[in-house]
């Protein structure tokens, strides 16, 4: 075997047009792939050759990606469909199957390894319904560079060798013993191969350069933790990793890498990955005592997770001089009994009182929540709509109810016989095609449509336009005013309305 050719190609998928309709051409962020980049680290660390094809940051569809494939002719190509957050996994789905199928089409002897989220949810389904040869039941560095070792082998079709793979043998799908999870972070996967990846295409969110919208980029995503300790029953994000899968790298490895960016790349603009940073207060207090020692903090704009039930008065003075400028919490609902339900047991008083603490130091927050929960009807939606003015965060994110593949939700909908979406694009929150859950009491399309006006009610509040400008000027007033404006399409809300209209017809008797 010809040594010199390329061991890996891994490929983070596009399709933002599709997940996010006109929503993705300015206002969303374009985020580095961060498994993309700690795999190829982690690979190349082990003496291969590695390269990052990030197809949404280039604006590639298929075509291009599978002639940039043909022309690499690697002995792997990997997909990596993680996403930038857990639920962004199955909707990635679209781009990775499209790109799989046209490097197949050109050339049928490729071999393809899909990972993530979604497919370590659902190996054997993927292998059976994708243009791919293998799936990983796991997170993928270690199946991956087994995987590679076996190809370049004197026996590389014996793949039951490969720990973590699922793969085709004849017409039986087979599920090899799973890889342990790698547990030295800092020696084995300390951050990103950065110099692999298109630094210069990257953008945060709008709302996190509130106040200054220039400084979108450049931008970077790093992580501190893998997995997460909680059990939501709306999240998807152990999927990959197992029931004990939360594991932190150290303060020094995650402030190098930081350091890093902001000096050899001029990154000032930084996301924190982890599902929940703002969790074990030994571990963020290391990580920001040492931003602050290194004197580049009050440079630098971060954000990341946090739960109501994490965030300590006495941290939140420290967090601000490390330069954490929003927080992310995690409300979920305006309703206590649908929160319970949810795996979330808080007091409205006490989301209300942490919201207020964390703004009265100087950071911003973004309230996250939920509409169509299990328990939800009409009524309980709009409490969470009132909770969420009257909290007045500097943003909110709403979101419909998804059982997301590897998520409880997804287990008691096939349980129940609820109704799924019929592809994996009606799992994006904002596509044409998004399909959440339905409730006993609401029906789909409801609880969706009902979260577009909870979107066009909150950001057009007078109440939330003044503390904008007050909060960040004029000018990004004018910007939410803005983006307020953009209406996005819905399949399911199109066909409830129209049935309504026909319905209001007068009799053609």
């Amino acid at each position: 075997m010809n040594d010199s050719k390329l061991d890996l190609l891994l490929i983070h998928p596009g399709g933002r047009d599709k997940i996010y309709q006109e929503l993705g051409e300015d206002l969303t962020a374009i985020e580095p792939p961060m498994w993309c980049g700690i795999i190829a680290n982690y690979i190349r660390r082990k003496g291969f050759s590695v390269r990052i094809i990030d197809s949404e940051a280039e604006g590639w569809g298929p075509d291009t990606v599978s002639d940039k494939v043909a022309e690499a002719s690697p002995v792997l190509v990997a997909m990596i469909v993680f996403g930038h957050q857990p639920s962004a996994s199955t909707q990635m789905m679209i781009g990775a199957g499209e790109c799989c199928s046209m490097i197949k089409e050109k050339d049928p002897d490729q071999k393809i390894i899909i990972v993530g989220g979604h497919v370590a949810a659902l190996p054997e389904r993927t292998v059976r319904e994708e243009s791919v040869d293998f799936a990983c039941s796991g997170e993928g560095p270690i199946t991956i560079r087994q995987l590679i070792d076996l190809l370049k082998s004197e026996t590389p079709e014996d793949f039951s060798r490969v720990e973590g793979l699922v793969w085709r043998d004849g017409d039986e799908i087979r599920t090899n013993p799973p890889a342990a999870l790698i547990r030295d972070l800092d020696a084995e996967m300390p951050g990103s191969a950065w110099d692999l990846l298109p630094m210069e295409k990257y953008r945060a969110h709008n709302w996190q350069c509130f106040g200054d919208l220039s400084r979108r980029m450049p931008y970077a995503s790093v992580y501190t933790t893998l997995g997460c300790p909680y059990k939501c029953s709306f999240c998807c994000i152990n999927a990959p990793f197992g029931s004990n899968g939360y594991r932190m790298r150290s303060p020094e490895s995650v402030v190098d890498e930081i350091e890093h960016l902001y000096r050899e790349y001029g990154v000032k603009t930084f996301k924190i990955v982890d599902e929940m940073f703002v969790l074990n207060e030994r571990h963020v207090s290391g990580v920001c005592n040492l931003l602050i020692e290194r004197g580049f903090s009050d440079d630098i704009n971060i954000w990341a997770y946090a739960r109501i039930d994490t965030v300590k008065d006495n941290m939140l003075e420290m967090l601000r001089r490390a330069g954490i400028r929003w927080l992310a919490l995690g409300i979920e609902s305006g309703s206590k009994h649908v929160r319970d339900g949810a795996d979330k047991s808080l007091k409205t008083d006490d989301i209300v009182r942490i919201v207020r603490e964390i703004q009265k130091v100087g950071i911003n927050v973004i309230g996250n929540y939920i509409f169509g929960l299990p328990d939800d009807d009409i009524k309980t939606m709009s409490e969470t709509l009132e909770l969420a003015k009257e909290l007045n965060c500097e943003f909110a994110n709403f979101y419909s109810a998804m059982a997301y593949p590897g998520s409880q939700l997804y287990k008691m909908a096939e349980e129940n016989g609820w109704e799924l979406p019929e592809t994996w694009g009606g799992y994006s929150q904002h596509a044409y095609e998004s399909k959440p859950l339905p409730t006993e009491k609401v029906s789909a399309a409801e609880v969706l449509k009902f979260r577009d006006e909870a979107f066009d009610a909150y950001f057009t509040t007078p109440r939330y336009l003044d503390m904008v400008a007050q909060r960040f000027g004029w000018e990004t007033r004018e910007h939410v005013e803005a983006m307020s404006k953009h209406k996005l399409r819905r399949k399911i809300v199109e066909e409830m309305d129209k049935k309504g209209q026909d319905a209001a017809k007068p009799s053609a008797a």
